[in-house]
Parts: structure tokens; sequence; C-alpha cells
């Protein structure tokens, strides 16, 4: 499916969650095996029952071959994220601090990857589908000046891109259309005195 021209210049929600794959988590491996070197790092050793902290990339793939159980971050349960809604909720005048700068990307991956290691999944999915609900609801209106735009996912940054990079053009074509508009105004104002003399 083709991303509307507004998109266009803006990164897919794939790529965003691809680059969160960076981010880092424990795992709770089913193998042993020495610590490995990659170009992103040395990861390891993996001794069950012990945790060991990895890329998410490699926890997804270690996960969808059965090789390990993802230990979900600690923002990632219900009482938190019922807590971070009653939270966005109440806050008029600006967004809720996220408990992670990738919060969305995460838990997406999370939940489509390992649900069986999560605490109620579907309870989950339903309470991030009500906080992205509210936070869009207020981004939508925090154009205006008294609405603040700190706390925003790299996710929300990449979907406001285009409204903004769209409202600065208009904002330059009008600050030259009123400069245009004031000099001409300013020229009748002279011609005006010079047929009165």
């Amino acid at each position: 499916m083709a991303l509307p021209a507004t998109h266009a210049s803006s990164l897919t929600p794939q790529e965003m969650e691809f680059i969160s794959e960076e981010d880092h988590l424990s795992i709770v491996p089913l193998f042993g095996m020495d610590s490995v070197r990659l170009l992103s790092g040395v990861y390891g050793p993996f001794r069950p029952p012990q945790r060991t902290r990895v890329p998410v990339w490699l926890a997804v793939n270690l996960k969808g071959k059965r090789r390990c159980h993802v230990v979900p971050p600690d923002w990632l349960n219900v009482e938190s994220l019922q807590a971070l809604l009653a939270t966005e909720q109440s806050l008029t005048d600006s967004l809720a601090p996220l408990p992670s700068r990738r919060f969305l990307e995460i838990s997406k991956l999370l939940l489509d990857a390992a649900p069986d290691n999560l605490i109620s999944p579907s309870q989950l999915r339903s309470l991030l589908k009500d906080i992205r609900e509210v936070r869009q609801a207020k981004l939508r209106t925090a154009i205006m000046p008294q609405i603040g735009l700190t706390n925003l996912s790299p996710l929300e940054i990449n979907e406001l891109r285009p409204f903004f990079v769209r409202a600065m053009g208009v904002m330059g074509t009008l600050e030259v259309a009123e400069e245009e508009g004031g000099g001409r105004a300013e020229g009748r104002d002279d011609d005006d005195e010079d047929e009165d003399d």
C-alpha cells in the first residue's frame, strides 16, 4: 500500500519499529552459550536461568526460534499503563512523560513477538490503544501555543513532521506576501503625498 503524498518524506511505522529494535531488554535464554561478538556489541553469556540484556531485534529473533523468554520492561504491565492513561487524561495542557523513549514501538514489537511472556496481552493492547488515542487527540490541538509539545515519542514526532513542514511553508508564503503587500501600501502613501504637493 502506498503512503499518502503528505507522508512520503517521513519514515513509515515499520521503519520506526526497525529503528527501535536497537534498544535493549532482558531475556532468559533457554540455551547455554558463551558471549557472542556481533557488529553492534558483545552479548551474553547465555546461561539459563540467568537474565541477559540484548537488543530488541535479537530478543525477537531468539523468541521466534523458541530459544528464550522475553522479560517485559517494568512499564509494560496493566497497572503501569492504567496509571499512565489516568495521568494522560488528567493533563489538559501537556502530554504525560512516557516511561521509555520508544514506548509505542517496543510495546507493539513485544505484543506481536512475545504475547505469551506478557500478562494480559489483550488488556495491554487495549490500554496502549487508549493511551495512543488520548495522545493523538491532544496532538491534533497541540498546535496552539499554550499546549506544550514536550514528552513526544519519536513515532509521534514522525507523524507530526509532514504537518509542520507544510505549516512552515504556508507561514513563509504568508510572510513574503505580507512584506510585498506592505511595500506596495507604503509606496502608495508616498505617491499620494507627491500628488498633494
